[in-house]
């Protein structure tokens, strides 16, 4: 017997990781972008707080419920896979073995072990063995709707309150560089964090990140400007 071996991968990260990020940036983009552009519109400050404030809270709401919807529509999908190869097993035992044995040996066993191993694993948990090996579905990667509702819609939240802050202290003549910037700044760190956090290169991760908000900010504060409407 192998000695006790904790390990942490990363992969146990990628479900609340995935929602945290997306609430996160969107948070800051969509907030900053909508804040922006009512400033080059040249609309009342109170006005720009206001509609800073709506979006914070409708975008939060809108980031839960969508990721609930989502998240649950892949648990539906996965209920039901598992619902039906619960009945396989039941109605012909014999065939799902060869099934999984088949898959160990498309895998690199020769037929006889991977035999050995799919009657062995079945014995213990067939359903399980089933799940992970057939269908895909293992407790890592298993969809959780709550879970990403929830960090969606609070770092979603987090997200916007910061270029609210800036709103809230910054001169108005200078409200739109200094959301503009303090943004990019925002989103540039959040890049790194998701990177570090997840293992994949610093540099790329902040660059997508702070790329497409620079791009979300430009655009509305053009058409802020350009026509001279609430947006």
């Amino acid at each position: 017997m192998l000695p006790h071996h904790h390990e942490i991968h990363r992969t146990h990260r990628i479900g609340w990781l995935r929602a945290a990020v997306l609430g996160a940036n969107d948070g800051i983009v969509s907030t900053a972008s909508l804040i922006v552009g009512i400033a080059a519109s040249h609309a009342a400050h109170n006005d720009i707080v206001l509609a800073g404030v709506a979006g914070l809270v409708a975008g939060a709401m809108s980031m839960a419920a969508g990721e609930y919807v989502s998240v649950s529509s892949q648990a539906d999908t996965e209920q039901a896979d598992l619902k039906r190869e619960r009945k396989e097993l039941a109605d012909d035992e014999h065939y799902e073995k060869k099934e999984l044995a088949f898959i160990y040996v498309s895998r690199g066993l020769d037929p006889l072990l991977a035999d050995q191993v799919a009657q062995q694993l079945m014995d213990h948990d067939a359903l399980g063995a089933h799940a992970r090996d057939e269908l895909g579905i293992s407790e890592t990667n298993t969809a959780k709707p709550i879970q990403a509702a929830l960090t969606s819609a609070v770092t979603f939240a987090v997200g916007a309150v910061l270029p609210l802050l800036i709103v809230l202290f910054a001169p108005e003549t200078d409200l739109i560089v200094l959301v503009s910037s303090a943004s990019l700044l925002f989103l540039t760190l959040l890049g790194i964090l998701a990177a570090y956090t997840g293992g994949s290169g610093i540099i790329k991760g902040a660059f997508r990140v702070a790329f497409w908000g620079a791009l979300a900010m430009g655009l509305t504060a053009a058409v802020g400007s350009v026509f001279g409407t609430v947006v």
